[in-house]
């Protein structure tokens, strides 16, 4: 039966760690959000103005092709980060902080709300929450040197934003997972705890790791 699992969460709250495991234990595809193909990432950390909006709408036509090829694959596959928090998210705040123009904004709204009519919503959500310091450790510790100069109430806006999202998210089952603390790599409880949550949600298509 085909399910789709997505991972959300803020810029180093875990999400690629996480599809890493799940595809590890129970065999799923996983497909990973393609930020080093943005042609425009690079000039959009030194001038967010000048390149937020063609930044966004790469990643949202982006996203739209890789969702797209989500439903075309059998099985059961999970997804770092959607199209959804593209929208609600990253390009909000830079609509907010006046990075994108009224303008450039309906452009990208009337986009969005096409994709969303001609994609299906993820069975499964996981959102993984953590405080801003262990975002903030976790960023320095992965060594982007894109990331490095992210100014803290950059990350804060998105971090509103987020459990904004989230309190209104009603396209599919959702999972908060809280991983300030949470080590399921080399913790054995933590591990089977995670996994235990997750199965619980999709009894039928996780019931059996290593899979």
């Amino acid at each position: 039966m085909k399910k789709t699992i997505a991972i959300a969460g803020n810029m180093g709250a875990g999400k690629s760690t996480l599809v890493d495991f799940l595809a590890r234990t129970y065999g799923v595809m996983p497909f990973y959000e393609p930020n080093d193909e943005n042609p425009y990432l690079k000039d959009f950390y030194k001038d967010m103005k000048r390149w937020a909006f063609q930044s966004q709408l790469y990643f949202l036509s982006n996203k739209f092709r890789l969702h797209q090829e989500l439903d075309r694959q059998a099985g059961v596959v999970v997804l770092d980060r959607t199209i959804f928090e593209d929208a609600e998210v990253f390009a909000t705040a830079l609509h907010q902080m006046r990075k994108i123009s009224k303008r450039d904004w309906a452009t990208y709204q009337g986009f969005y709300e096409a994709i969303l009519d001609a994609i299906r919503p993820p069975d499964l959500m996981i959102y993984l929450r953590c405080s801003m310091r262990t975002l903030r450790k976790r960023i320095r510790l992965r060594g982007r040197r894109m990331e490095q100069d992210i100014p803290l109430s950059y990350l804060k806006r998105l971090e509103r934003l987020y459990d904004d999202w989230i309190d209104r998210y009603e396209m599919s089952d959702l999972l908060v997972l809280e991983t300030d603390d949470l080590d399921y790599i080399h913790d054995l409880v933590h591990r089977l705890d995670v996994m235990e949550r997750i199965e619980a949600m999709l009894p039928a298509e996780m019931g059996k790791p290593g899979c």
